[in-house]
């Protein structure tokens, strides 16, 4: 993803967190595409049979980013840092509440690819993960940021290390003990379920 600022963008960005609401329509056509790519590229994580769809998940992330107010987005990077973590909690709303119609069947599940590799070959319920990451936060919210932003949102190390304001070594460090956190976390919630 380049996430390198254009004057338009920038510009629609902080005139939207002016308070503009014109500067936001003007804006979307700008990064639908890019929140497309991020909702792909998610979405090929989800187990095969996923009732949501790709565009389906952009398109709501859209709508809560149009009713969100006070987001204070001031380049392109933050700005998808905020639909990752949208993205996140549609995720988990869906869920949610597919969980509680259904009691528990048909739960959506996420493979951890390659990209977070916790469990090789293994699925991990998207509600463990998100109670984990949830945990993480309270420990060290650094680190669930890195997690969210790499995993929901699809970034680069270069550009998670531009939305935390820190270097792309401590991005890799973080990234490798949250991994680590999160393996043994969620081995103990396996545990626990079984």
């Amino acid at each position: 993803m380049g996430l390198a600022a254009s004057p338009d963008i920038t510009g629609l960005l902080k005139a939207w967190a002016g308070g503009d609401p014109q500067a936001l329509e003007k804006l979307m056509p700008l990064v639908y595409d890019e929140l497309r790519r991020v909702a792909r590229a998610y979405m090929r994580r989800q187990r095969v049979g996923q009732t949501l769809q790709t565009t389906a998940l952009a398109n709501e992330a859209y709508l809560r980013l149009v009713g969100a107010e006070g987001l204070g987005c001031h380049d392109r990077a933050h700005f998808f840092a905020v639909a990752a973590q949208m993205m996140r909690r549609i995720l988990v709303d869906a869920t949610r509440a597919r969980r509680a119609a259904k009691r528990d069947a048909g739960t959506l599940r996420v493979t951890l690819n390659d990209q977070l590799a916790i469990f090789a070959g293994r699925d991990t319920n998207l509600l463990a993960l998100d109670d984990a990451l949830t945990t993480l936060a309270r420990r060290d919210a650094r680190k669930a940021r890195v997690v969210e932003l790499r995993f929901f949102g699809g970034l680069s190390v270069e550009e998670t290390g531009a939305v935390l304001k820190i270097s792309p070594p401590s991005v890799l460090r973080d990234w490798r003990l949250a991994k680590a956190w999160l393996a043994r976390e969620l081995g103990r919630s396996e545990v626990h379920a079984s």
